[in-house]
């Protein structure tokens, strides 16, 4: 059985390509005009293990923000569309992830219902990393891609003063959580909920 999602998206303000598989090796290529936003695509590829390709060009005359946050929706809509039915899978995912002086913390439900709890250093309020990357989308890509995902995500950064550190932390954490809640439990059989169906 593949777990392979693929959407386009396309609207006034980007076309977006989006195509992951969740059981693949961790192959990436990613392109979307933001160089910050396709490193972080890479961590979040590289180690969930997934397969992934983006291609967005979106409106960068104007500002990072749409391009970001339509790639998000994408990636969101193709991760709910790969997981299918959701049977055999462990459901839940956790991880705690250092990076130098950060340190970051996430759990995952892949319930059905969309729900973020975020919480990082104000820092991230004021800060840009790199030349075309305001920080603050950070919590917007969590917000789009958890929506669309139709999962509840936590992430709490513990710690952590260096905006790149604390950003990419984020991705990996958020990366090796999804990880394990993806993966299929070999004690699992059917679907792992007590409704019998993982939806809203």
């Amino acid at each position: 059985m593949s777990r392979i999602g693929r959407i386009e998206r396309v609207t006034g303000e980007s076309k977006v390509l989006v195509e992951i598989d969740l059981d693949g090796q961790g192959r990436v290529e990613v392109s979307t005009g933001v160089g910050f936003y396709d490193h972080m695509l890479n961590q979040l590829g590289k180690h969930g293990g997934f397969d992934l390709t983006v291609q967005t060009v979106g409106d960068l005359h104007i500002d990072a923000h749409h391009t970001v946050e339509d790639t998000a929706i994408a990636l969101g809509q193709a991760f709910n569309q790969a997981l299918g039915d959701k049977a055999g899978i462990r459901r839940f995912g956790d991880a705690l992830v250092p990076l130098d002086e950060a340190l970051v913390q996430v759990a995952v439900d892949l319930a059905g219902r969309p729900y973020l709890v975020h919480e990082e250093p104000s820092v991230m309020e004021v800060a840009t990393i790199g030349p075309a990357f305001p920080a603050t989308l950070v919590r917007h890509i969590w917000e789009a891609f958890t929506h669309n995902a139709s999962i509840a995500l936590h992430v709490l950064v513990r710690s952590g003063r260096d905006p790149h550190h604390i950003a990419e932390s984020q991705f990996k954490a958020v990366a090796r959580a999804l990880r394990d809640a993806t993966a299929f439990d070999p004690r699992v059989t059917g679907i792992p909920s007590t409704k019998g169906r993982l939806s809203g």
